[in-house]
């Protein structure tokens, strides 16, 4: 490969919530400090332990040598960088500057849109397994959730119920959904037809859709990411789609994403709305940074990423498959997290999924909690770090977890 994908970041004081926010209890889901003799491999929060594309790197710095960090505008070059991005990954044609909003994150933007669309109290529809964001935000402004359940087929794959989702928009009176497009936690890439059918059905209810497709650069090779808007005119109107290069490009900390809202009333609408609290408004370095990200070396840099994810995933899954019985987890087609569910092994061997979690921790397998994802008895790990990490990791888990007695 070109890029490193194998060196192992030392990221201690380094401002890395992943490593430096454990052992923290002031909120859930953080993981303890690991017993004497074990170091800690960051596997929960949902950013990467690679170094980002050399490209990001370069824009930032060209930048900040230039020692003015004044008031400025987005520039020609930021947008250009977003058109061409979607049209090159995505197919996205007739993508203009226009169209094209900022948003301090992924978030806060499908909290604006849930505003623009709704009001206070109304029902939202979202599939589950559920991203705990989305969760703790509609919760947090007033709204009702109604999960539609996800179902895995035969063979595992995690499909839309859409009989049970026409139910609930009815039922509830939905005149909002939103969609998680790759799915997160699942790692489910959506197929054309299912999002077809989809955004038809909404288009019978006149429901609006509110697209999280931050994933959408992270695709296992094989799969490829349809976005909402480009399935149909409807689909494309009645669409606020969220996107950002933070996931891909392990920019969290910078701030920095942006909506694409083809439909002229809902933009203005967006824009009023994410205007109000006079915050929401971009950074000169995470402009530099994305420019530098949706460049052609990060078209490659992303390649080489979404190859390094998939051989993670396969020896992830193939591990579990022959190591822990009792465990199952489907293969994820996008995202870089597992979505582990224990419940047999829990059952089998008299423990909680608690307990299950703080077993790990403790040999420093900073794995992450599934309940809040509405996965009853489920753990989401995080597998973008190299891959000599993820087998110690394994490793543990096999020796000290779930083949042990404790």
């Amino acid at each position: 490969m070109k890029y490193d994908f194998t060196t192992i970041m030392d990221r201690r004081g380094r401002d890395a919530l992943a490593v430096d926010g454990i052992g923290d209890n002031a909120e859930n889901g953080r993981p303890e400090t690991p017993k004497d003799g074990f170091d800690f491999i960051p596997m929960w929060i949902a950013d990467m332990n690679f170094a980002t594309a050399p490209s990001v790197t370069q824009a930032i710095i060209q930048r900040a040598r230039h020692p003015a960090y004044g008031y400025f505008q987005p520039s020609d070059a930021y947008f250009n960088a977003i058109i061409r991005w979607h049209e090159k990954r995505n197919g996205v044609i007739g993508l203009t500057r226009g169209c094209i909003g900022y948003e301090n994150g992924v978030l806060g933007g499908v909290v604006s849109a849930v505003n623009v669309l709704c009001s206070k109290g109304d029902s939202i529809l979202l599939h589950s397994p559920t991203y705990v964001g989305f969760t703790g935000s509609l919760e947090n402004n007033g709204y009702h959730m109604v999960l539609s359940p996800l179902k895995q087929d035969g063979e595992g794959t995690w499909r839309m119920d859409f009989a049970d989702m026409e139910q609930k928009i009815t039922a509830h009176r939905i005149h909002t959904a939103i969609f998680c497009s790759p799915h997160n936690p699942t790692g489910r890439t959506w197929e054309r037809g299912e999002v077809e059918q989809f955004m038809e059905l909404c288009r019978k209810h006149d429901v609006f859709v509110v697209s999280d497709e931050i994933w959408s650069d992270i695709i296992r090779p094989g799969f490829r990411h349809i976005p909402v808007q480009s399935v149909s005119q409807d689909a494309r109107d009645r669409t606020i789609a969220l996107y950002a290069p933070s996931k891909t490009f392990n920019l969290g900390g910078l701030i920095g994403a942006y909506h694409i809202i083809y439909n002229r009333y809902l933009r203005e609408r967006m824009r009023k709305e994410s205007s109000l609290s006079h915050y929401n408004s971009m950074n000169v370095l995470s402009m530099h940074a994305l420019i530098g990200a949706y460049s052609q070396e990060g078209e490659e840099w992303t390649d080489e990423l979404c190859q390094t994810i998939a051989e993670n995933v396969d020896f992830a899954c193939d591990y579990i498959q022959r190591h822990f019985q009792g465990v199952g987890v489907s293969k994820p087609q996008s995202t870089y997290m597992l979505f582990l569910d224990c419940a047999q092994w829990c059952q089998k061997h008299g423990k909680t999924i608690g307990e299950l979690q703080k077993a790990g921790w403790n040999v420093g397998v900073g794995w992450q909690d599934g309940r809040p994802f509405h996965g009853p008895c489920h753990i989401r790990m995080n597998l973008a770090l190299p891959l000599s990490r993820v087998q110690e990791a394994f490793a543990r888990l096999d020796q000290y977890v779930f083949n042990a007695r404790w």
